[in-house]
């Protein structure tokens, strides 16, 4: 693996291990549904404390090869940057848990629509937050995905709180990350170890009280939680080093295979039901969402000429 924290700062072309790398992490995000749900009978808070505590060998093992361990240490010793680590841990948690609730509730659809609104939500915290301009076609974008959220909020079924707790939680944890002055897999690796601590209270809790999946006798559930760390890190990993080896329009374009991925799953796999309400918001976003790509292309485009 390249080590992208080496890399350029930023990208005028594409690579082909970008595309490798970023591609890979998004398709398989569009399969983790399908993993969630051989797990749907463990307690959510089971399959998040799994995903941390297996996630840390696989991260702490790049970051050897590497050679990036240093700047780790150097993190954890300065307070700033430690208490930043703690507020994206959190985050990446709560999103962690609305994902995988979605998941085995039978509620996928709902993570496809948080994934989906996600950009358009990343674009709506920077014009508010971080004093960024939006030209004429995001401020069209943003407004229609505002009304697809309204047809969602008014429909008479049910709140998609979990769409809203998704986008929420990842769009303050990219804010939080992009705020974070540490490499990719660094904070990564930071997130998990932070988190390490209580999901390893909660595993040997669930182990004293025989509440456990993990080694108890089913070395199914054993081996799927295990797998959990993989399913978490590695795509995760794919991403970090892929961003860093592409232009901001190519990233623009493949963050819409994931959710794409997750909806075709929850519809025809699952077989959640799509109703009339994600039958209207659905294409608004769809319709925001390629708005938004067109004005991204031409402003990279802008800038490289």
């Amino acid at each position: 693996m390249r080590n992208a924290d080496t890399a350029p700062k930023s990208q005028n072309q594409d690579t082909p291990q970008g595309l490798l790398f970023a591609g890979g992490a998004y398709v398989l995000w569009g399969f983790l549904p399908l993993y969630m749900k051989l797990l749907s009978h463990v307690p959510v808070a089971e399959v998040i404390a799994h995903r941390i505590i297996w996630s840390v060998p696989i991260a702490s093992l790049v970051l050897i090869v590497l050679g990036r361990t240093a700047t780790l240490r150097e993190a954890f010793r300065n307070p700033r940057m430690l208490a930043m680590g703690c507020v994206t841990a959190a985050l990446i948690t709560l999103n962690w848990g609305f994902y995988v609730y979605a998941v085995v509730t039978d509620r996928a659809l709902d993570a496809a629509i948080g994934y989906y609104i996600n950009p358009l939500f990343s674009v709506f915290l920077a014009a508010v937050l971080l004093g960024e301009k939006l030209d004429r076609a995001q401020l069209v974008a943003v407004a229609i995905a505002g009304v697809a959220v309204l047809v969602l909020v008014f429909d008479a079924e049910r709140m998609p709180w979990l769409a809203f707790g998704m986008m929420l939680t990842w769009g303050f944890y990219a804010l939080a990350k992009k705020s974070l002055p540490i490499g990719p897999n660094q904070g990564f690796l930071m997130e998990v170890l932070i988190l390490s601590p209580p999901a390893l209270g909660y595993v040997i809790y669930a182990q004293a009280t025989g509440s456990t999946h993990f080694l108890n006798g089913n070395s199914n559930d054993t081996w799927l939680l295990l797998g959990c760390g993989v399913a978490t890190a590695v795509p995760l990993l794919f991403y970090a080093n892929g961003a860093k080896l592409l232009r901001l329009s190519t990233i623009g374009v493949l963050q819409y295979i994931a959710p794409t991925m997750i909806l075709l799953n929850a519809v025809f796999i699952f077989g959640e039901p799509f109703g009339r309400a994600r039958a209207i918001a659905l294409p608004l976003i769809w319709l925001a969402l390629i708005i938004y790509t067109i004005s991204m292309v031409r402003q990279m485009r802008a800038k490289r000429v």
